[in-house]
């Protein structure tokens, strides 16, 4: 799986319980480790648990269930659930000493991998959900309040977005103006580094009607910019409402045409996945903003085929320029492994210069790490630490470097700019240029949800900021 990491919670130390009144809504905390997907997914359960009654928290200490939604992408993933469940579960202890219980879940990729090992390393644990199963969560709580502890692992027969209850429009209105849709799950890949096709199953594609009707009602809750969401989303295909087969090119501009939709992206992409209808979109619908994630791993051909990755360097290559000629103003972003089994100071070399030919604007850069049951984790030629960790700094050292380079061309430019919220600030708003950078303008510039055009004005690290054109 490719897609871009982020963590969206941290757990800290609960302060000293007191029991909730009688007759008061339990209430949920979810942290949501790893990709995008993960992101979409703890909103999903959260949907299916208020269909229960459940309440959404940020503070895990109000929690009567605490969810974790792990990634096993990061190095050493499991370990760093162990250790949280560690603090839940002091937590748990201190909550059984009043009277108030407090159930625990974990869901997601981890979840997936080690199945029942997490109950006996963490027998606080009450249950363990996978991602493909998640939509059992209300049935598996029941199970577990009548003393069972649940793992719930095997992958479903059943379509699970046909299972899960839809949210409230005003619980959507709540979360914002930008939204995730998850429109393909699973990879067939099987590059030799990679967990998910073992996590995740195979490539499934969700109907074109399910897609539609939930992108319908995210614009009917205000939402302005939906993210399709996959692990490799340009993989995804289906029937379309003509009769014929469609792919991601032609599903985009089905979703284009929703009123109240102004943006459209999509992520993850597989270069070999990359076809005619869509990079035509990319040229053709002004609805699909100019930022591509499209990651390569290596920039040598002998550690990509080591890697099973089936493309070479100048197959990607290629891609880029057909890309880049479709859209001009298109910016790159890449995933790369430094230190896979094998890889020599030529393979690196080969891989720097791919990074200085494409020119990205931005990149995540990682150290190969082993993942168990991966081919990967098998092979002789293991590299050292302290080579990954001199080649990751000069890797990051030049990715940084064009990133900064791309931002500073920013000035003096007049974009679109989608407000999303308040700024850190007073009289600030943050906004969203077409390349997903934050944008901060005046307060009075617009209201959330309004495209404006800026001029920007200068740069900050991370941000731009604007004046109203």
């Amino acid at each position: 799986m490719e897609l871009s990491t982020i963590e969206s919670h941290d757990i800290g130390t609960a302060p000293e319980h007191q029991p909730v009144p009688a007759g008061a809504a339990k209430k949920v905390f979810v942290k949501t480790y790893g990709c995008q997907m993960n992101v979409y997914d703890s909103q999903r359960m959260t949907d299916a648990l208020a269909a229960e009654g459940y309440v959404a928290t940020d503070a895990v200490e109000d929690a009567d269930l605490v969810l974790l939604n792990t990634c096993h992408i990061r190095e050493k993933a499991a370990e760093k659930v162990y250790s949280e469940l560690g603090r839940i579960r002091d937590m748990k202890a201190e909550r059984a000493e009043t009277g108030r219980e407090l159930l625990i879940g974990v869901a997601g990729c981890v979840a997936q991998a080690e199945g029942a090992e997490i109950i006996r390393r963490a027998p606080a644990v009450d249950l363990v959900i996978g991602p493909q199963t998640y939509h059992r969560l209300p049935d598996v709580l029941a199970r577990v309040r009548g003393g069972q502890k649940i793992v719930e692992t095997d992958y479903a027969i059943e379509d699970k977005f046909e299972h899960l209850p839809q949210p409230k429009r005003a619980e959507v209105a709540k979360r914002g103006v930008t939204a995730f849709l998850t429109v393909q799950e699973g990879c067939d890949k099987f590059c030799t580094f990679c967990v998910v096709p073992y996590t995740r199953g195979s490539e499934v594609s969700r109907p074109v009607a399910q897609i539609v009707a939930e992108a319908e009602r995210l614009a009917e809750a205000g939402v302005r910019e939906v993210t399709l969401l996959g692990q490799n989303v340009n993989a995804w295909h289906g029937e379309g409402e003509n009769g014929g087969e469609w792919g991601l090119g032609r599903l985009l501009l089905r979703l284009a045409k929703i009123p109240g939709l102004a943006r459209l992206r999509y992520t993850t992409s597989h270069p070999r996945d990359m076809d005619d209808e869509l990079i035509a979109a990319h040229r053709d619908l002004p609805a699909l903003m100019p930022y591509l994630h499209l990651p390569v791993q290596s920039g040598s051909d002998r550690i990509l085929k080591a890697m099973n990755r089936r493309h070479t360097a100048r197959d990607y290559l290629t891609l880029i320029d057909r890309i880049r000629a479709a859209r001009g103003d298109i910016a790159m972003s890449g995933d790369f492994i430094v230190g896979f089994p094998g890889e020599t100071d030529a393979d690196f070399e080969a891989t720097l210069k791919l990074v200085r030919n494409v020119s990205y604007a931005s990149a995540f850069t990682f150290k190969y790490s082993p993942r168990p049951g991966t081919p990967g984790a098998e092979m002789d030629g293991h590299v050292s630490e302290a080579v990954k960790d001199e080649r990751l700094q000069r890797l990051q050292a030049l990715v940084n470097e064009q990133q900064q380079g791309f931002i500073a061309g920013m000035v003096g430019r007049t974009i679109s700019t989608l407000i999303e919220k308040p700024g850190r600030r007073p009289g600030q708003k943050v906004g969203r240029s077409p390349w997903l950078q934050p944008v901060i303008v005046d307060d009075k510039a617009g209201g959330i949800g309004d495209i404006i055009d800026v001029r920007i004005t200068k740069t900050g690290p991370n941000s731009l900021f604007a004046e109203l054109a």
